[in-house]
């Protein structure tokens, strides 16, 4: 193992952020015009769905990830902080709204997720496969990355979902194999590698991203390299976990930004071209980096 400094144990310590956690209150100009966007169109964003800290800088400067096929997930994963139950019946005209979101927004490169709907027999995939045909046709100009949900191996909807050449697919993993029935209970492991490996298969730039914080060891952050760099990953990020609420799971650790950057050069080792390492990274964040690495 490399020993690196972390924070003290002492639970009293642990529950305090350290200052490298520090972030930006939302406000500015950018920040209003996002949120006046938003609003006007009925849109989600994981920004918000997702508590991300984040969201002042990324709206700030004009970005933001949209989520897709409503705000309502049908998977109970117990560190994520959007809405789980029976989701409503998704909105037919939502891609031409997110569309013209990111229009009006005038982005380079344009972020969308989504909920999972494993009630739905496709999961979304045509409403994945029309809002992304729809941003192409009114910016054709910006790049799009789309974060996607466990297909639960429905491989002909992972086809429809990838099918409008996207410039980046990603799938997150969020945490290493031992952890994935306490953090991803509806989840597998070996699935999400597979599913990783299919859209690379596809001819896709692969993208995913972790959590650290949960109780892991360095050797299993290690290991989860070694299998992503198997599978053909390409961008991988790395975060501090943080809890939403609560009622999620608690942070076992703070991990230090030394070990971030451990951890980014050890990606890098292992064959993954482009690791984003560091306490405050998320999925989304600075992804425009990520589209020609």
């Amino acid at each position: 193992m490399i020993e690196l400094p972390t924070l003290d144990a002492n639970p009293q310590r642990r529950a305090t952020k350290p200052n490298w956690l520090r972030v930006k209150l939302p406000t500015g100009p950018e920040y209003a015009k996002v949120r006046k966007i938003v609003d006007e169109q009925k849109l989600h964003t994981i920004c918000e769905s997702g508590n991300c800290p984040n969201m002042g800088e990324c709206w700030g400067e004009g970005t933001a990830t949209f989520m897709i096929l409503g705000n309502v997930c049908t998977r109970g994963c117990s560190f994520c902080a959007v809405a789980t139950g029976r989701p409503n019946e998704y909105d037919t005209d939502e891609p031409r709204r997110v569309a013209e979101a990111i229009q009006a927004m005038g982005v380079k490169h344009a972020v969308i997720t989504s909920v999972n709907r494993d009630e739905l027999k496709d999961r979304g995939a045509e409403i994945w496969y029309q809002t992304v045909m729809k941003v192409k046709e009114l910016s054709p100009a910006t790049t799009i990355e789309t974060l996607i949900p466990d297909v639960k191996a429905n491989w002909d909807a992972l086809a429809r979902m990838v099918e409008p050449r996207q410039e980046v697919v990603s799938h997150n993993m969020e945490t290493v194999s031992r952890l994935y029935r306490r953090v991803r209970p509806q989840a597998k492991y070996e699935r999400s590698l597979e599913q990783i490996k299919r859209t690379r298969e596809m001819g896709h730039r692969t993208k995913s991203g972790i959590m650290v914080g949960l109780g892991e060891t360095q050797e299993e952050v290690f290991e989860i390299m070694d299998h992503l760099a198997e599978q053909g990953l390409q961008v991988l990020t790395i975060g501090q976990y943080l809890q939403p609420t609560k009622l999620h799971l608690e942070v076992a650790e703070f991990i230090h930004p030394e070990v971030f950057e451990m951890y980014r050069e050890e990606g890098i080792k292992r064959g993954i071209t482009y690791v984003e390492s560091g306490p405050l990274v998320r999925s989304s964040y600075h992804s425009e980096r990520h589209v020609h690495v």
